[in-house]
């Protein structure tokens, strides 16, 4: 399954408190769970810099990867990112049959 990682920036008004950041990452969580049973996330941080949080998830296919952020961005009140991944010996084996 690929690997997405997943930029997320909180809109400035969309919190009041820190409690609210909590109950923000529930709601989008709960929809996301419900909404796309099949992602698989793998790790979530916390970031210092233009984004506030880097979660890195697996994802069927590009479409699904798209739907966990359009649901970040709408009960997440945020703006987010999606990138697809790719494994480092997985790319090294492109290099190598590009060659």
């Amino acid at each position: 399954m690929p690997t997405f990682l997943l930029l997320t920036r909180v809109d400035s008004d969309a919190a009041g408190s820190p409690g609210d950041l909590e109950h923000l990452e529930q709601q989008a969580m709960q929809h996301i769970r419900s909404e796309c049973p099949e992602v698989r996330w793998q790790r979530s941080y916390a970031a210092l810099g233009p984004y506030d949080y880097v979660d890195i998830f697996d994802a069927p296919d590009i479409d699904t990867a798209t739907k966990v952020s359009m649901i970040i961005r709408t009960y997440g009140h945020a703006h987010s990112e999606v990138w697809p991944l790719t494994d480092w010996n997985r790319f090294k084996e492109m290099i190598h049959e590009a060659a």
